[in-house]
């Protein structure tokens, strides 16, 4: 074993995206970490290498082998990642394969390294433009639980008002944590709301920071559009140090994106001007509505361990980030008939954009220690997530008695803050109990957590929401205004343990009080019998929770168009309670899963899944009633929220009972050659079908069951082979990625559906090292240069041809990208 305890080892039950390893009969274990060491495994009777296998932690320059250590299972609460249940699959995608993708950006590198995650290059419009969020096996951001080494990560503070794929949601945002502070991050795709957290509807993704003791790597990159436009520049960094001579570590992490915009709109169709003679000579090419916004992000994190003496350990990991971001908005032309516009201001016509300043910290501190035969895990969290709205290039066109009520030449506006904070302190332990009337240990892990969510929007400055409101963003309303919080207690128990040697049984059980809305009580049941070393048969039954955000009970957001103006007001708020608002509740599910895992022969593995997800009082926005000017009382309510230009509203409800059949099939093969090098071939396949059971039909309409149902692609396939020869490797991987059903808008002509076709996206990346500490790349992501199916022309008219192609494609619209690259290990 000394050889052994100086590499990381992981069990492996899943697949990745080039990193597969089924665990069965014997090998069916946990790697343990400890406070005094990084990985320590208990001495065994039997030990199985497999040699050559994708390394599942690694550092990007790294390669070395994965080891599979036999013996019983542990668990422990020791360990950063989620708990290895063989029963339940996880997949692993290391922190080199999220560099192979290409992608700076975590969560784009994830979703294109995992096929049961789909992610659109830009959600929404408007605010929901500036922070990317993912479905996993097609359910709603919120429903997939976000860990940090196994800790619950806070949410964000950005509700994704505007209608779009994954409207309505409010996630944590992954992006905001250097990729070269990962060492790898692992997808739970089971409902196991019991075993790992509320909201692990659709599952989890747990995000494991590297803890090594000594070097770093530093990273550049370079990239552009075909189009010629969009070009960024990365820059990462990380470095390691020993802390003592007990095992103790301290990683730091930095990264720093620079994202010029990109434009994919259309001509504007209509009027441009009020004079004949220069409309029609005019440059039509004036929107910037469909593109990537400019933005700035710098990330920076830390995770470190310091052992003390009698088996203590201290350990702190921390994120800071700050992203600058400007969106633009619906152009405005001065044709005399927008009266949203200063043609004294704007003489040629007005470009708006919206700005987010936003600042985003979270720190995670405790103690890990051994007593009474127990390992425990006390500790404390905090994260808050604050934005700062602004409207720039813009004005506040209201007028009255033939002069303007506000600063004609204001063009800059303050619209207010939305901030979300979450503080979090517990107490985990585990241990493995051995008893003579079973073949192995019986595995206990339980604990209990207190946490303090709060979520609070301010006022704009009068200017910004008074009269019309800035164009095209109002501020906050002080309707708007609100300081929500939400107490929750939660306890939970799981236990492992095998009833004969091959066949293990997992149970679990969780119960959550939330002070404003219920107790709750979900649990999880999980089988797995290993016919022998190669092939096992698992199968899980999960009950599963997911309560309303605050935001998503609060949020205020207001969004003007050419001729209406839609506004989603708080469902708790009076406008909403006079259109039939009740009291909001959390979704509730039930999942069930039955797969296979499979090493055929050595370096080949296979792992298979079906499922079924149904969710009671699923979560979306109503569809836009329109305001009706005979209604008198609602036109009473509007005028005293300070949203009489409202002509749609919405609201946050309880609206569908929706089930998901699904499923996926992996498989990797890994060719040693003496001659040519070793080649890894990997395959994934994911399909996931939703359906509406039941529907408040009063609430919801054909646009809202669209984004429901359709909004992403309901299957995605990709293979992918690694070739390293001597200093040279090379990566291609091809992704298919089924059709969608895009509408443009909520209301009018844009509200027709329309399908864009299936496409298949070619990624391609090669890699030289001039010597073994550095390395040099070029590639390309959608190197053939592939655009979504272009909307119809009925369709982007009803914009004024703001949009080519569907703002949510799930491979962007953007077309191809080219990247070089180099980097740097010490």
């Amino acid at each position: 074993m000394s050889g052994l305890s100086k590499r990381k080892l992981y069990l492996v039950a899943g697949v990745a995206f080039g990193t597969f390893v089924p665990v069965v009969g014997e090998a069916a274990t946990a790697a343990v970490s400890s406070p005094e060491k990084h990985y320590r495994v208990a001495p065994t009777k039997k030990t199985t290498v497999v040699k050559h296998a994708t390394p599942t932690a690694l550092r990007a320059s790294d390669q070395p082998e994965v080891i599979h250590v036999g013996g019983h299972q542990t668990n422990s609460i020791f360990s950063p990642g989620a708990a290895r249940h063989s029963t339940t699959q996880v997949t692993v995608v290391t922190g080199a394969e999220l560099l192979k993708t290409g992608q700076t950006n975590v969560l784009s590198a994830l979703a294109q390294a995992n096929p049961a995650i789909t992610t659109a290059a830009l959600p929404g419009g408007g605010a929901s433009s500036f922070v990317q969020t993912m479905q996993l096996r097609g359910q709603s951001p919120d429903d997939t639980l976000i860990l940090v080494n196994g800790h619950r990560r806070h949410i964000g503070a950005n509700f994704n008002s505007n209608a779009g794929t994954n409207w309505g949601s409010e996630p944590a945002d992954i992006s905001l944590i250097p990729i070269t502070a990962i060492d790898h991050i692992e997808v739970i795709t089971e409902g196991a709301s019991a075993l790992y957290g509320q909201d692990a509807i659709a599952g989890a993704v747990n995000i494991v920071l590297k803890r090594d003791t000594h070097g770093g790597t530093v990273n550049f990159k370079n990239s552009g559009y075909y189009a010629g436009d969009g070009q960024g520049l990365d820059g990462s960094a990380s470095y390691a140090m020993a802390l003592g001579n007990k095992g103790g570590y301290l990683d730091l992490a930095a990264q720093v994106t620079h994202q010029l915009p990109t434009t994919r709109g259309g001509d504007f169709y209509g009027t441009l001007f009020s004079d004949a003679t220069r409309n029609a000579t005019a440059d039509r090419n004036v929107q910037r509505g469909l593109g990537l916004p400019k933005s700035t992000l710098e990330t920076l994190s830390e995770n470190m361990s310091v052992p003390f003496a009698h088996g203590f350990s201290f350990y702190s990991t921390s994120t800071f980030s700050h992203r600058r971001a400007n969106v633009p908005e619906t152009y405005r032309a001065n044709s005399g008939a927008d009266e949203w516009i200063n043609p004294s201001l704007y003489p040629n016509g007005d470009q708006p954009y919206i700005t987010m300043d936003q600042y985003d910290f979270e720190t995670d501190n405790g103690i890990r220690a051994r007593k009474f035969g127990f390992a425990w895990d006390a500790y404390v969290t905090y994260g808050r997530d604050q934005q700062k709205y602004g409207t720039k290039d813009s004005e506040n066109a209201t007028m009255s008695g033939g002069s303007y009520v506000y600063d004609p030449t204001q063009t800059s506006f303050y619209d207010g803050e939305s901030i979300s904070s979450e503080l979090t302190t517990g107490l985990r332990g585990s241990r493995s109990f051995h008893t003579g009337l079973l073949p192995k240990d019986i595995n206990l892990k339980f604990g209990a957590e207190y946490r303090h969510d709060t979520f609070q929007m301010t006022q704009g400055e009068t200017a910004s929401w008074g009269g019309q409101g800035a164009t095209d963003h109002p501020g906050n309303v002080p309707m708007a205004v609100t300081n929500q919080n939400r107490d929750v207690y939660e306890g939970f128990v799981n236990l492992d343990f095998y009833i004969t040697k091959k066949w293990e049984w997992t149970m679990g059980g969780r119960v959550d009080s939330y002070n404003n809305l219920a107790t709750v009580e979900t649990g999880s049941i999980g089988t797995r019998y290993n016919f022998n070393k190669r092939w096992a048969i698992r199968a899980n039954i999960n009950s599963g929770y997911r309560p309303p955000t605050l935001g998503e009970m609060s949020y205020f957001y207001s969004a003007p168009y050419p001729g209406y103006t839609v506004d989603q007001v708080p469902a708790n708020s009076a406008v909403a309670k006079y259109l039939g608002a009740g009291t909001m509740k959390g979704e509730y599910s039930r999942s069930y899963t039955i797969g296979l895992d499979a090493t055929p022969v050595d370096d080949f593995h296979i792992t298979g899944n079906l499922y079924y997800i149904a969710i009671n009082d699923r979560l979306g926005s109503t569809k836009s009633y329109t305001v009706n000017a005979n209604d008198t009382e609602l036109e009473k309510l509007l005028a005293a929220a300070n949203i009489s230009s409202a002509t749609s509203l919405s609201y946050y409800a309880n609206l569908y009972n929706t089930q998901t059949f699904g499923g996926d099939l992996s498989a990797d093969y890994t060719l040693h050659t003496h001659r040519f090098g070793k080649f890894r071939f990997a395959m994934g396949i994911n399909f996931s079908d939703n359906e509406i059971r039941s529907a408040r039909n009063n609430l919801v309409n054909e646009y809202t069951k669209e984004m429901v149902l359709h909004s992403a692609p309901k299957n995605r396939e990709q293979i992918s082979v690694n070739w390293q020869y001597k200093k040279w490797s090379v990566f291609l991987q091809e992704m298919r990625y089924g059709s969608i059903t895009y509408m443009a808008a909520p209301t009018g002509p844009g509200s027709v559906p329309f399908e864009q076709n299936p496409a298949f996206i070619t990624n391609l990346e090669v890699d030289y090292k001039p010597i073994p500490r550095w390395t040099i790349g070029v590639g390309a992501n959608n190197l053939g240069n592939k655009y979504p199916t272009r909307i119809s022309s009925a369709i982007a008219n009803s914009q004024q041809g703001l949009a080519k192609y569907a703002s949510y494609s799930p491979y962007g619209f953007n077309g191809g990208m080219y990247y070089v690259k180099t980097s740097l290990d010490f």
